[in-house]
């Protein structure tokens, strides 16, 4: 049971008819727009594999952003409980998904990659603990069906890889 609950909303607005709506398949563009208000307007469409333009976001990419961003803050999060400095925080997520025969697909896994940067040296136990801590704190992470796995490496600042 929650103690709190946090609502978000927003408006995706398809921009993509280009006449005659859908149609047909190749007929309209996938582009829309996601509003949030007071944030700059999101450009998406789809992945390029599904009629999209590349040169806006794909839900795909968005996920496994909000799955990083996720990750991140809850880190930065138990880092500061357990006394960590954090300096620098990079992560080069990847996140496999398949398609089926019928058209529908899933995401497999997804796989964060977090570089972490802190002011003094820490037991890498400790670094790897707070990974898992932070995985099991991040909403995102917690709502999805697929495995969230983690490949962390820490530097400690001003000391070369």
């Amino acid at each position: 049971m929650s103690l709190d609950e946090h609502r978000y909303a927003l408006t995706v607005r398809w921009t993509g008819n280009l006449g005659a709506g859908t149609s047909t398949y190749r007929g309209y563009s996938r582009d829309h727009d996601v509003e949030i208000p007071g944030l700059p307007v999101l450009r998406g469409s789809a992945d390029p594999t599904f009629h999209g333009d590349r040169q806006r976001y794909n839900p795909e990419q968005l996920l496994l952003a909000a799955l990083s961003q996720c990750h991140m803050l809850s880190f930065l999060h138990v880092a500061v409980k357990h006394g960590v400095l954090v300096t620098a925080y990079e992560d080069r997520a990847e996140g496999l998904m398949r398609t089926n025969r019928d058209g529908s697909g899933q995401f497999e896994s997804v796989t964060l990659k977090p570089r972490v940067t802190v002011a003094e040296p820490a037991a890498p136990e400790l670094l790897e603990e707070l990974h898992v801590e932070a995985n099991k704190v991040c909403f995102i992470a917690r709502s999805v069906n697929f495995p969230v796995l983690h490949e962390p490496t820490a530097v400690v600042e001003g000391q070369a890889d």
